[in-house]
């Protein structure tokens, strides 16, 4: 059995739907943003909901399925381009079941279901992740690039390295189920809050 991971309870604010975010994380344009439920977000992660589209609609910046795991120091910011001399940001889409490393920037448009991205990695504008890919630690994806579903993609810039086997999706999804389940309030913390 993995050993549980404690975390001040007053560090972190949980949600109703299981979301356990910390408070030394930034939100901005936390309206613009949707959490699947489960999801935790740790220290000094960056979340930029507030970088969106200027005009009616698109509220929706950054959307993460369930049971996401955002690494401490991470910077979640929508991609962007400047079209015809206007400057738009353009909505992020992360499915379920994504482990994402500290200090990882990400840009994507797309992240399917079922992904680990590694520490310290650059996921750059537009990058499409399919279902069940794999990015190793330290793994610099260029603007635009599209990894297939089942692939593994390592170094500056990444590169396919291996296909994933076809158990990746059970394993990830076991991975963050657990990671999840194991990350609770530290029971000391809650002790020496009531004295």
């Amino acid at each position: 059995m993995d050993h549980p991971i404690y975390y001040p309870k007053s560090e972190y604010i949980e949600t109703d739907t299981g979301n356990k975010v910390s408070r030394r994380a930034t939100i901005a344009g936390p309206q613009n943003i949707i959490l699947g439920g489960k999801t935790i977000i740790a220290n000094g992660a960056i979340i930029r909901g507030d970088l969106r589209r200027t005009g009616p609609g698109h509220a929706v910046v950054i959307s993460l399925g369930r049971y996401c795991l955002v690494g401490e120091g991470c910077i979640m910011r929508p991609p962007y381009k400047t079209y015809r001399g206007n400057f738009n940001y353009y909505p992020m889409k992360v499915g379920d079941h994504v482990h994402i490393g500290a200090n990882t920037v990400v840009e994507a448009a797309q992240i399917g279901s079922h992904v680990e991205i590694g520490k310290n990695c650059v996921i750059g504008k537009f990058t499409i992740i399919k279902d069940c890919a794999k990015i190793a630690d330290n793994t610099v994806i260029p603007p635009n690039t599209v990894i297939p579903a089942l692939s593994s993609f390592a170094g500056s810039p990444g590169r396919f390295v291996e296909d994933m086997p076809e158990s990746t999706q059970e394993m990830v999804e076991a991975m963050t189920k657990s990671y999840y389940s194991r990350f609770q309030p530290d029971p000391g913390s809650a002790a020496t809050q009531q004295r």
